[in-house]
């Protein structure tokens, strides 16, 4: 029986590389997508020396700009005829406003149009599995999310918060899509909440912003590691209880209800064409 193959963006920190380690301890074989090549080279070493029998390859792809995730499909359809679990993991908080060199306004470009490409692009690949499934990890901060997020060209019209939170909010909009637009295929789509992490927020958005998250969640909820962070999307990704089944929003390793607004299926449908006329603008 051959193994499972499995793809996570956003491997070499965090949740992404505690789910490598998860899955390769189950025996999965991994691609691994991160944007430092020394940092996929560490974590493929990592999980070489703890696990002798792990299958493992790595890919420097930057999640946020649509060239090189088409380039990046184009390469993982040479190089593989099927996927079986697509974990899009990547994610960042962005206080100040920053555009892409495309054009894109970071966390935009980040959290969702760069997932959106990839696993569009990647659909032959997850139909060709007998049991295909798609995690996108969002959070509760989807929540706070007050509708369709926006490619912001100007810094004065900026909140990093609520980009955020509209991002997390497009992560589950896009599951329900998805989940209605694959509904003849057998490929499960989720989203997940994974918990409150303690990450590295400092790094992209100073000591200030990362205080208040972490104040945030210390007042809501207990902050967890990465490897308990990462339970829920192994679950999602290897369970046997969730075959067959779709268009769900996970947290603890229980299914819940998201938001109010992720079930608009107007939001639904807009995002999904504004997306794709972001991209069309690529070439």
């Amino acid at each position: 029986m051959s193994k499972r193959i499995c793809l996570i963006t956003g491997a070499t920190s965090g949740i992404g590389k505690a789910t490598a380690y998860e899955l390769s301890k189950k025996n999965y074989e991994l691609i691994l997508i991160g944007r430092n090549e020394e940092k996929c080279k560490k974590v493929v070493n990592e999980l070489n020396r703890k696990n002798t029998s792990s299958d493992v390859k790595y890919y420097v792809t930057d999640i946020s700009l649509i060239k090189e995730v088409k380039k990046l499909c184009e390469r993982l359809k040479n190089d593989y005829q099927r996927i079986d679990v697509l974990i899009n993991n990547a994610g960042a908080r962005f206080l100040q406003h920053q555009l892409t060199s495309e054009g894109i306004e970071l966390t935009l470009a980040t959290n969702h149009l760069g997932h959106f490409v990839l696993t569009n692009e990647l659909l032959p690949l997850l139909k060709n599995s007998d049991d295909a499934r798609i995690i996108n990890v969002s959070s509760a901060a989807h929540g706070g999310g007050k509708g369709l997020i926006e490619n912001i060209s100007d810094s004065s019209s900026y909140d990093g918060r609520l980009q955020y939170s509209n991002s997390k909010l497009a992560n589950v909009l896009f599951t329900y899509e998805l989940a209605e637009r694959l509904s003849n295929h057998k490929i499960g789509v989720f989203a997940v909440d994974p918990g409150g992490v303690a990450t590295n927020f400092a790094r992209n958005n100073g000591l200030k912003f990362w205080i208040k998250h972490l104040v945030y969640y210390l007042l809501k909820r207990q902050l967890i590691t990465p490897k308990q962070a990462a339970q829920t999307i192994v679950y999602l990704a290897n369970s046997i209880e969730v075959k067959g089944q779709t268009a769900k929003y996970f947290f603890d390793m229980k299914e819940k209800k998201s938001s109010q607004l992720s079930y608009d299926k107007s939001l639904q449908k807009n995002l999904w064409e504004m997306s794709e006329e972001l991209v069309k603008g690529i070439k």
